[in-house]
């Protein structure tokens, strides 16, 4: 006899496994393929020896060692939440005063799609809506789906997030009367996953100016997402959306330490306006009492002795190679192809691929398999869309991450997408 059913909640049901989970597992099964698809770091740039200082560091001496391997508490190391808030305040050219912040406005996450989650925890009930790029990162979808918020796009331009777009996309929901169920405008503005394009410097006070204009019954936030901020490789670094911010009341600003630094450490960190703090860590405390305490010295020690910052230029200069050997081989490749396009970032770790609409790169679509069977893995730009009132999404798109590869290996990957695309084309 059948054991009896499960039944599981209408969350769980909700949540399935990222599509990501695929590209991986057949990177693994696949010897020889070059992946571009999942955006994973440069595993020889990893700071082994710099960590491996500072555990040494913190080991000698018996006192750091025994606050590092006790529990920490749910918001995180206070010594790391100090340097974390004069990090972000710095690069932004103010003092935390400018923006009434303080490192009690700080809390550390494990990474930091932990408080991606809790946030929605914290803000959403079924039937919420969360404004996004068009495309986004999908792996925020994913979680939204399982908060059941409603998800609405809107289309990005070279700039980022077209604005007005925006503005009109919330002036549509206020006539509807559903601007009372808006929530949350999410952007990764710097060197976006996946376009790798950025929010321009004007656009960013101006996002601000308009979440304020429709918080009339209530507060709409905007969720910065900072992650590849840090790798920039060209032009100056641009204000973030938290600088437009003065009272600390619409901007959660949030990164990480894994793109930057190691993945492996797992940490993450927000600034949130103060009256977001006392319900993310009281959610945040029912998921693990705190992150990973021996991992946040590691880093505050990092941090303290320049050995983050040193490899944080490491970093740029090794991503920057592949940047451009992307680039590059994109341009000797598909030149002579009208009507593929490609963006160049000026940072972070993806180039986003557009193919005239006639071919079709998606998860169904004749171009992924042929793309296995020449060697080489791209993650359909179909993922990153949030399907229109008739269920469609754009099907011409790629992700390319040039994370992983080496500049010899991302020469003849993209060699071998081309070689998969000969006869698709018109």
């Amino acid at each position: 006899m059948p054991p009896a059913p499960l039944p599981l909640s209408n969350r769980s049901l909700r949540t399935t496994d990222s599509p990501i989970s695929f590209f991986i597992q057949k990177a693994i099964e696949t010897p020889g393929i070059i992946s571009f698809a999942a955006g994973l770091v440069d595993a020889e740039t990893l700071p082994a020896a710099d960590v491996a200082t500072a555990v040494a560091d913190i080991m000698a001496d018996p006192a750091a060692a025994r606050a590092a391997l006790q529990y920490g508490s749910t918001q995180g190391l206070p010594a790391l939440r100090e340097k974390v808030l004069r990090h972000v305040c710095d690069a932004d050219g103010i003092a935390p005063r400018d923006l009434n912040l303080t490192a009690d406005d700080v809390v550390l996450t494990t990474g930091s799609q932990q408080i991606l989650y809790i946030l929605g925890e914290v803000l959403f009930d079924p039937g919420d809506i969360v404004i996004t790029e068009a495309p986004s990162y999908f792996v925020y979808h994913d979680c939204l789906t399982s908060h059941g918020a409603d998800v609405r796009a809107v289309p990005m331009d070279s700039g980022g997030m077209d604005l007005d777009a925006l503005d009109a996309l919330l002036a549509r929901l206020a006539e509807t009367g559903d601007l009372k169920r808006v929530k949350l405008i999410y952007t990764v503005d710097y060197f976006q996953n996946p376009t790798g394009l950025s929010l321009t410097a004007d656009r960013r006070p101006r996002l601000v100016e308009i979440a304020k204009k429709y918080s009339t019954t209530h507060r709409i936030l905007i969720l910065e997402d900072a992650a590849y901020r840090e790798l920039r490789y060209d032009g100056p670094d641009l204000p973030s959306v938290k600088r437009y911010d003065p009272a600390n009341e619409f901007v959660v600003y949030t990164s990480t330490f894994s793109k930057p630094c190691s993945p492996g450490l797992k940490t993450g960190y927000s600034i949130l306006p103060r009256d977001l703090v006392t319900p993310v860590c009281n959610l945040k405390g029912s998921h693990d009492f705190g992150s990973s305490n021996l991992a946040q010295h590691i880093l505050n020690r990092l941090m303290e002795t320049g050995a983050y910052h040193r490899h944080v230029e490491t970093l740029q200069r090794a991503y920057r190679l592949k940047r451009d050997a992307m680039v590059k081989a994109l341009g000797s490749e598909f030149a002579n192809w009208p009507g593929v396009k490609w963006t160049v970032p000026g940072g972070g770790l993806y180039v986003w691929l557009t193919f005239p609409s006639y071919i079709d790169t998606g998860k169904d679509g004749p171009l992924i398999g042929r793309a296995v069977d020449a060697g080489v893995l791209y993650v359909p730009g179909q993922f990153g869309h949030v399907p229109d009132a008739a269920g469609v999404v754009p099907k011409n798109e790629v992700r390319l991450s040039f994370g992983v590869a080496t500049p010899e290996q991302i020469l003849e990957g993209v060699r071998r997408l081309r070689r998969a695309c000969r006869g698709l084309e018109r």
